[in-house]
């Protein structure tokens, strides 16, 4: 196996446990908890080539799917469909929305990542809030009273942070990845 290959398995598993690891590192607030598994789900989007971010948040999904209790609320598949499992779900189109958006070899300026992260956050927030409400029987006011409002600064947050971190690295990432043989 050639390094490029072993390189992108290192970043695949080092990132679905990061995310993992994040899904612990939690305020517990009703019905939804804060966390920062969607601060490394950014962070993989918009730091990692495409095709390893996908593999990280699949890999993380799948490890929790079958029983590892990895998710806030523990694992198998009744935490997937679960209230917060909608949230679970946005992670795969957050991180390719997040990846095609910077996926460009080109630099990007700090405020493209701010956005992308942004549209990323947004696509968690789709899945998350529509299940939460489906499954609870909320009312659209109840739900985002519940599962976005709470979140918000938080978020911003993990928005900020995870731009940085992927505008000041992603430049040596994929340097690594190509002086690799990619």
């Amino acid at each position: 196996m050639d390094r490029t290959k072993i390189t992108r398995i290192v970043l695949i598993a080092l990132f679905a446990a990061l995310i993992a690891v994040g899904a612990f590192i939690r305020i517990p607030l009703p019905p939804v908890p804060i966390t920062l598994q969607t601060l490394f789900t950014l962070v993989a989007a918009l730091l990692l080539p495409l095709p390893v971010s996908i593999s990280s948040v699949l890999v993380y999904l799948f490890l929790g799917i079958i029983g590892l209790p990895i998710f806030t609320s523990g694992g198998g598949l009744a935490a997937v469909t679960g209230p917060t499992g909608g949230y679970l779900i946005g992670l795969i189109p957050a991180v390719i929305i997040g990846g095609l958006m910077v996926r460009s070899e080109k630099e990007k300026p700090l405020w493209y990542y701010l956005l992308a992260s942004f549209v990323a956050t947004v696509a968690i927030y789709i899945p998350g809030l529509f299940w939460l409400g489906f499954s609870r029987h909320l009312t659209l006011s109840q739900t985002l009273a519940g599962g976005l409002t709470p979140f918000i600064v938080g978020d911003v947050l993990k928005m900020i942070v995870s731009s940085l971190v992927a505008w000041k690295l992603r430049p040596q990432v994929l340097s690594m990845l190509k002086s690799d043989g990619e």
